[in-house]
């Protein structure tokens, strides 16, 4: 099934080989997809990595994840900035990255998805829910 937005048609999303519309998505949610035959979680795919399928479904995250790699990068930036990999409470893993000093951000932290949307790349912002421990108070 095909929508006529403006000039350029589209394809539904959730329909056979259902690409996101970045369009679609607020800045306060990620939207993923789900293979309708194996139900595997995935971000911004054409075909599901488990069973290759193409029959997938655009759904809404909820926001929350943990994140499962933190990285500082210097190059290319006036400033230190970090990338993060954030595997999602649906399963799905997603590039972003997280506020607050960088020190304080480390594997295994509970994040959820800011409001704030990184300007230059486009990737999402994610916040710490739990305050980082602070050994040295």
């Amino acid at each position: 099934m095909y929508h006529l937005t403006g000039n350029a048609v589209r394809q539904a999303a959730g329909s056979a080989a259902g690409v996101l519309d970045r369009a679609t998505a607020d800045g306060d949610t990620i939207l993923f997809q789900r293979c309708t035959w194996c139900g595997t979680a995935m971000y911004h795919r054409l075909l599901c990595p488990v069973c290759q399928g193409s029959d997938l479904r655009t759904e809404r995250s909820e926001g929350t994840g943990t994140i499962r790699h933190a990285t500082v990068v210097h190059r290319n930036t006036p400033a230190a900035r970090n990338v993060s990999l954030v595997e999602m409470a649906e399963g799905f893993v997603v590039r972003g990255r997280v506020t607050g000093p960088l020190i304080g951000i480390h594997s295994g932290d509970r994040v959820r998805l800011s409001t704030v949307k990184d300007p230059v790349r486009g990737e999402p912002v994610f916040q710490l829910l739990d305050e980082p421990y602070r050994a040295w108070h």
